[in-house]
């Protein structure tokens, strides 16, 4: 008889770790995955990809608001899987689900931890400028990215990677892992080992202001801030009382007064170095190269941008 297996997922991340469970020998009895959100112009809502996902591979769908009600746990209970496979889910799991699975709940978190616990493990990591990142398959605890740590998978960043290249990178890993790693928590051979707790690292989760750019910051952790929140929700400046979004640029030498405009290409100065754009996008407009950007645009060696 197939082992059952209860999935929690909701982003793109979480989509192909699914798609290798459902082929399979394991038995996926119900997906769980956060409920339609609403769209930025807020006119419709939207499916999560795992949600979608889940629909075109026949699977059972639960988008509850939130597990935290006696209905939900009884309904949990039902279901008695023999374990939980938790990737990107967006919501902690109550202690009293904890104990039901024969195996408990398992997780596929973005980060070597004990470092970057928590909601924007990718995003941070891009952000302070690591040189590699990971995934590591746990057990989950009551408190936040806790639990004991089974498999550790690393990856190098380069300084050009942004947060959605690693995430793709993160989630084949993860797809390429995860039916070895049930097979050995089923044979019981799987080994946790306990967090170094003393080496804790948080990842908050990232607030849209934190996308202004501060051209009096080194031109490296611009770029880490640049590629860190590519696509979402980007790094941006104001020029002209007009907001736009850099999705792409590389460090140039020249130096300058931090936040001003240093030549014709539009390269910004920044307080060591300066950023030369590649891809750039203004407030209501489509994304463009450079060099057409710059067909468009009014500007002037010496302007200050915000």
């Amino acid at each position: 008889m197939p082992h059952k297996i209860i999935f929690m997922g909701t982003p793109q991340f979480s989509v192909l770790p699914l798609e290798v469970l459902a082929s399979s020998p394991y038995k996926i009895s119900q997906v769980y995955t956060q409920p339609p959100k609403a769209s930025n112009r807020g006119h419709k809502f939207n499916s999560s990809p795992i949600q979608k996902s889940a629909e075109n591979l026949n699977l059972i769908i639960r988008r509850p608001d939130s597990l935290n009600s006696s209905k939900e746990l009884e309904f949990f209970k039902e279901l008695s899987p023999d374990i939980v496979v938790v990737v990107a889910y967006g919501q902690m799991i109550p202690k009293g689900f904890l104990s039901i699975p024969k195996k408990g709940f398992i997780n596929i978190h973005a980060s070597l931890l004990p470092r970057w616990r928590g909601a924007a493990p990718i995003q941070r990591s891009i952000m302070n400028l690591d040189k590699e990142t990971g995934i590591s398959i746990m057990k989950i605890e009551e408190k936040l990215d806790t639990g004991p740590v089974m498999k550790k998978i690393k990856i190098g960043i380069s300084s050009s990677d942004t947060s959605e290249e690693i995430s793709k990178k993160l989630s084949k890993i993860s797809s390429e892992h995860i039916i070895q790693a049930l097979e050995e928590i089923f044979d019981n051979k799987a080994k946790f080992i306990e967090q170094d707790h003393a080496l804790v690292t948080y990842a908050k989760k990232i607030k849209k202001g934190e996308g202004k750019i501060d051209w009096e910051e080194k031109a490296e952790n611009i770029i880490g801030k640049i590629n860190g929140l590519n696509p979402d929700p980007g790094a941006w400046f104001e020029y002209k009382k007009t907001r736009y979004k850099i999705w792409q640029a590389s460090i140039l030498e020249k130096k300058g007064t931090a936040g001003t405009i240093i030549d014709n290409n539009f390269t910004i100065a920044c307080k060591d170095k300066s950023i030369k754009i590649k891809e750039i996008q203004r407030e209501g407009k489509k994304k463009l190269l450079l060099k057409d950007f710059l067909l468009g645009m009014n500007s002037n060696v010496g302007d200050l941008v915000e």
